[in-house]
């Protein structure tokens, strides 16, 4: 499956050096608003040391990884849902991805421009939150003009949608994320059949400066009850940027002069995984072995479409095995000589470190 996340914050907060990091794509990265106009769009490939094993393992002539495509989104402003800024035309690419990456500026530099001229964290994580909200909150208002005039000539569906948006718009009108509500079955599946905004997982990272990383900065009591369950990394994204320019141990050496054991990238990817309620499981022999992403707690049978639709449809059986137990084995038919290889059929949850050969 595809995964589409969008970067977003002020302008100048470090959206632009963060997806640079990121994919290693050369951006304009500028000391004004509004630099990034169009989305600038990069695709990272998932770092899994358990993938690289399996290859080794199974002496494959290709390594596919799983891969997050990231998506770099203009500046958002105060009034952005009424057209501020380009608003409006930022806020339709949000629509586009799966979930949000959002930056929000902690470092102190007089020669970088803010736009409230000083960053505050808990100021601006709420100034785009609300903005989401805004916009949210508008298209429920036109959605509920519509489906309440259907709902009038009596359609049962009509008359439940009805009742759903108005309980979602009286979330939004208390200025909450609908990801941090506790919407029905039947509520979340009206945000997401409408695309609306502030239902889309989200994940923080606040960019942080070298000094800031000698002292573990952490969030305020204040911003840490705004932030609820939405998961956080603290990120000198500046740092990472020039890292991301170097060879692995010239960018590790210069990340451990600032206190920083191993790459942050790393984590960005990781905790969108979590965010999003994502696994992944293997297949690998001598042609490949590749990461195939899936939702957790998906069947036998869903997870063979991430392979091909075929594979859904068609599916019998599937020999599994963890992939730490496969290595340990020392070949498939050693797996299978020690009974450590499961036959599974159509009920069968697929587990995180799977090694699976579908049989259809």
């Amino acid at each position: 499956m595809g995964l589409k996340i969008g970067i977003i914050g002020l302008p100048n907060v470090g959206k632009s050096t963060l997806f640079h990091a990121l994919t290693k794509q050369e951006v304009l990265i500028a000391n004004y608003p509004f630099a990034t106009i169009d989305p600038n769009v990069g695709v990272v490939t998932v770092r899994d040391e358990r993938l690289l094993k399996l290859a080794r393992f199974s002496h494959s002539k290709k390594v596919i990884p799983a891969a997050i495509e990231f998506v770099d989104i203009a500046g958002l402003v105060g009034g952005a849902s009424e057209g501020a800024g380009l608003g409006n035309a930022f806020l339709s690419h949000i629509r586009e991805v799966d979930a949000l990456c959002q930056v929000v500026r902690v470092f102190q530099n007089s020669d970088i421009i803010h736009v409230a001229e000083t960053p505050d964290a808990l100021r601006d994580f709420e100034i785009i939150n609300l903005e989401l909200v805004l916009k949210d909150l508008e298209t429920t208002m036109k959605l509920q003009e519509k489906i309440g005039s259907e709902a009038r000539s009596g359609d049962k569906k009509k008359i439940e949608e009805s009742e759903d948006l108005k309980r979602i718009k009286h979330i939004l009108e208390a200025g909450r994320l609908l990801s941090q509500a506790n919407l029905s079955d039947a509520e979340g599946k009206i945000a997401g059949t409408y695309n609306l905004l502030t239902i889309k997982p989200m994940l923080v990272i606040f960019n942080i400066s070298d000094k800031e990383v000698s002292e573990i900065w952490q969030p305020g009591e204040d911003l840490m009850k705004r932030l609820g369950d939405i998961p956080y990394l603290s990120i000198p994204i500046g740092i990472e940027s020039e890292a991301a320019t170097m060879e692995e141990v010239q960018a590790n050496e210069f990340r451990s002069l600032v206190g920083i054991s191993s790459s942050s990238l790393d984590l960005v990817t990781r905790a969108a995984y979590g965010r999003l309620g994502l696994i992944t499981f293997f297949t690998t022999g001598e042609d490949e072995t590749r990461a195939w992403t899936i939702e957790k707690d998906a069947k036998a049978p869903r997870a063979g479409r991430a392979i091909h639709s075929d594979f859904e449809d068609k599916f019998i059986r599937a020999e599994v095995i963890p992939w730490d137990a496969l290595l340990r084995s020392g070949s498939w038919a050693g797996a299978k000589e020690h009974g450590r290889i499961r036959i599974e059929g159509k009920e069968y949850t697929v587990k995180d470190g799977d090694v699976i050969e579908f049989r259809i």
